[in-house]
């Protein structure tokens, strides 16, 4: 696609690094193109994707708590405890409270979103987030959702409620599900819809914070993990990316003091790493296995005093080219994670704590691409068991290397951009500028 005027597009994810790095990876292709993509932010990311070369507009700081750089960390070590639950049990005393905390941000961040959406003067908007922000229907251009959650996040009568980690087909699960669901996020869920009401935008469905795009909607999910619908999606306006991985430099691996074996990469992203009494239990189990361990550890490597020597612990990698080297991927099913795995056909072992992780764990085990196992309620015997299962397990390797390949051939990130760029034409002249 030629462009003739290098066309602005405002990527605004969540606070969250796995909608901030999934939008990178799509900024890439679109810089790659020609166009201008350029990033606004919640506080807490500044210079994050300032560090990928693009420029950033900080949303400015209202004064509340949920503008500080802490406030998710914080959020997350109250809610420790309550990861040990089941998804069903989770509802009342996680996933209620996190619609709240985002509802807030929604409600906190309209007037200086719609302030800087005025002085960008953006052609597109791209939104990576769970809730809506009414600014972005009134920027005066075509806004994109990108549902980079499990598919569940997209409701269907035969796909399974999105954060239950259910089968499909488990209809007396879904109903005890939605039922509480339903319940515990009535009260929010109203707050959101007066909200709306406020900015002139209709209110939603019960249990639902996000509309679909009127102009453009991009799942990330794969293929080989895709859910056969009763109501297909309309494929003009939703488009399966098939991943979306960024570009990042190449990983050296280190050198162990026990440098043999198959490489098995750990992280349980930013906030799972604040767990250190899980990791280190698991620390404990890697050091009796013929393997080598890269563990990404976040800000709490000093927690750590007794490493074993086939363990490297480290802040950050740069997961794409980590995953790219390993043998196995052991995540908490995050949906950037799931999918860098099915990429470079990795497989995975997902030991998921909240949210769309249960989905994707579940999902994983029933496609074959990957086991699941209890975050909590887990001996040393059985992580082992998994972990060498996995990694002696050819027929899945054979099947993941096949698939990685073919996605690898149709990358996510240059779909998307495409997608987002075929909108630019569809935009009056008086709006381009």
């Amino acid at each position: 696609m030629k462009i003739d005027r290098p066309p602005t597009i405002a990527l605004f994810p969540e606070a969250s690094f796995g909608a901030a790095l999934n939008c990178v990876g799509i900024a890439q292709a679109l810089r790659d193109r020609g166009a201008r993509p350029v990033f606004i932010c919640h506080g807490g990311f500044s210079g994050v994707f300032a560090d990928y070369g693009f420029q950033e507009y900080h949303l400015p700081a209202a004064g509340t708590p949920s503008d500080t750089a802490n406030y998710w960390q914080d959020f997350i070590k109250r809610h420790l405890p309550h990861f040990d639950m089941s998804p069903i049990d989770q509802i009342e005393t996680y996933v209620a409270p996190t619609w709240e905390a985002i509802v807030d941000t929604a409600v906190e961040a309209e007037a200086p979103l719609g302030q800087l959406l005025a002085r960008i003067r953006p052609d597109v908007v791209v939104l990576d987030n769970v809730v809506m922000f009414p600014a972005i229907a009134a920027a005066g251009c075509p806004w994109v959702r990108v549902v980079s959650c499990a598919e569940t996040e997209l409701p269907d009568a035969a796909v399974p409620p999105y954060l239950s980690g259910l089968a499909a087909a488990d209809e007396a699960g879904r109903r005890a599900f939605e039922a509480r669901y339903l319940a515990a996020t009535e009260k929010v869920h109203a707050r959101f819809n007066a909200f709306r009401a406020e900015t002139g935008l209709k209110p939603l469905p019960r249990g639902q914070f996000l509309e679909a795009s009127p102009d453009l909607n991009l799942l990330l999910t794969p293929t080989i993990v895709k859910y056969e619908r009763k109501v297909p999606l309309d494929a003009e306006r939703f488009f399966y990316l098939e991943g979306c991985v960024r570009s990042e430099a190449p990983f050296q691996i280190p050198d162990f003091p026990r440098n043999k074996g198959p490489l098995v990469y750990v992280s349980f992203g930013s906030l799972g790493a604040l767990d250190v009494k899980l990791i280190q239990r698991m620390l404990d189990v890697f050091a009796g296995l013929p393997a080598r361990f890269l563990v990404n550890v976040g800000g709490m490597r000093d927690a750590y005093e007794a490493v074993p020597d086939n363990v490297h612990l480290d802040a950050w990698f740069p997961q794409p080219s980590v995953v790219q080297k390993s043998d196995l991927f052991i995540h908490h099913g995050g949906n950037n994670s799931f999918c860098e795995a099915l990429y470079f056909g990795t497989p995975s072992l997902i030991m998921p704590y909240c949210w769309d992780g249960h989905d994707n764990a579940r999902r994983a085990e029933e496609t074959g691409v990957g086991r699941r196992l209890d975050r909590a309620r887990w001996t040393p015997e059985d992580l082992s068991a998994a972990i060498l299962g996995l990694l002696g397990d050819e027929a899945m390797r054979e099947r993941l290397a096949a698939n990685g390949e073919a996605m690898r051939r149709r990358p996510g990130t240059a779909r998307a951009a495409d997608a987002i760029l075929s909108l630019v034409t569809n935009v009056p002249s008086k709006v381009r500028g």
